[in-house]
């Protein structure tokens, strides 16, 4: 247990290392990007040059910005985008799009983020790499003074015993530094990303605008997923069980007119009548299965996984410290959800091993559904991620997937444990 911590601990080390050296860089290109900004407003009387040239900038600004919202997600720090949706009818250039970006609040805090984002980005940057490098550097000293102290092809060097002593006492120090710098590498980051979110994330007017916006298209993808969903039940009806029940009902019909003259067909007849009753029952139960489980209903989010998880072909475990029992609507999306990322673990991931885990942080549940595959897995390609978004979503829930080439693929979950969210209220309080 301790390597694995000892190697996760190493693992976020180096790469928050990796990114404050990235930051450096994203830094300095704050530095030209605002001064193409300030260049492009003032030329907007000469000859409409900004009119053309804003619109550009501006798209390089908010490139810029979605990478630092990137990048501070990766240390734990969400940033919403808070931009405005494009107008229909907006063109690429011209006067509209350049008072949809002038009149977007969230332009004007990209542009206030840009010079004190570079200085703060050069600094913590320069922190993240300065400390662990320091101590390569006295970790590697004690080497050097011995190579140079070496007798090569008869060329000695002397060196004071003092410098060796020095040489020698330098290691320790420099594995303090470097445990030092990676302990503190991921906090300097994440302390990055929350001082970039006091401008790039949403104010309270954006997010309320963004929240109608999203709870709008929520609404139309729910009322287009209950009518694909009913169009699916008309259909297994139509097909499977009221197919079925005509001709039994048919069977028995012919049974009744032969069982004075032709008792043995009379009999046949009534035996496959009873043979279509019990394949139209079966089928009437995968009907209900689909649109709520009976397991589900009788032990509840954490028992219907658990028997998920028993009845996958490839190895699941499951944990969970879900206990009791949820809102049914909540519990039967979540449950879906789970099923349908375990299914295309079965399908697509060549996994050799899958794990779901369930917990309940106060009003919100969160859930993860992992595999050892091959990864690659994208939420743009295909139906199933895409339908467990959308059903997540109609109840204010969020879904990410992590899934690099080679693996693992990870996908978390996260619901709020009551049909209606408090998000999804609007409230009228004061920002």
């Amino acid at each position: 247990m301790r390597s694995v911590e000892t190697r996760d601990w190493i693992r976020d080390g180096l790469r928050s290392v990796a990114a404050g050296a990235l930051s450096i860089v994203l830094a300095i290109l704050n530095i030209p990007l605002f001064a193409l900004f300030v260049v492009s407003l003032a030329l907007t009387p000469v000859l409409g040059i900004g009119l053309v040239a804003l619109p550009g900038v501006t798209a390089l600004i908010r490139l810029k910005a979605d990478l630092a919202r990137r990048v501070a997600g990766w240390h734990g720090v969400t940033i919403t985008r808070p931009y405005r949706p494009l107008p229909a009818g907006v063109g690429p250039v011209g006067w509209k799009r350049y008072r949809w970006i002038v009149t977007d609040p969230a332009t004007w805090r990209d542009f206030a983020w840009l010079l004190p984002g570079a200085v703060g980005g050069l600094v913590l940057g320069i922190l993240t790499i300065a400390i662990p490098l320091y101590g390569v550097q006295g970790i590697v000293l004690l080497p050097l003074w011995l190579y140079l102290g070496t007798d090569w092809y008869g060329y000695g060097v002397n060196w004071p015993i003092e410098s060796v002593g020095e040489g020698f006492l330098s290691l320790p120090q420099g594995l303090a530094f470097l445990a030092l710098g990676m302990v503190v590498a991921p906090w300097l980051r994440r302390v990055d990303g929350l001082f970039a979110k006091l401008f790039l994330a949403p104010t309270r007017a954006a997010e309320l605008r963004l929240r109608v916006t999203q709870l709008t298209v929520t609404r139309a993808d729910t009322v287009d997923a209950q009518a694909a969903e009913l169009r699916r039940i008309e259909r297994d009806l139509h097909d499977g069980a009221q197919a079925r029940l005509v001709s039994l009902g048919m069977a028995i019909g012919l049974a009744e007119e032969l069982v004075d003259r032709d008792p043995q067909t009379a009999r046949k007849l009534l035996a496959e009548a009873r043979e279509n009753s019990s394949t139209a029952l079966v089928e009437l139960r995968h009907l209900v299965r689909g649109i709520h489980p009976p397991v589900l209903a009788e032990r509840g989010l954490d028992g219907a996984v658990r028997a998920l998880a028993l009845t996958s072909v490839i190895p699941t475990t499951v944990d969970s410290d879900v206990t009791g029992r949820l809102e049914t609507p909540v519990e039967s999306a979540a449950y879906f959800a789970v099923a349908e990322a375990l299914a295309n673990v079965q399908r697509h991931s060549a996994a050799t091993f899958a794990y779901v885990s369930m917990h309940r942080e106060g009003d919100l549940l969160r859930l993860e559904v992992g595999d050892d595959g091959h990864g690659g897995a994208d939420k743009t390609n295909g139906t199933g991620l895409a339908g467990m978004e959308r059903r997540l979503a109609a109840f204010d829930g969020t879904m990410t997937l992590s899934s690099p080439p080679g693996g693992p693929t990870i996908v978390t979950m996260e619901l709020p444990c009551a049909s209606s969210s408090p998000r999804t209220m609007l409230s009228s309080g004061t920002d």
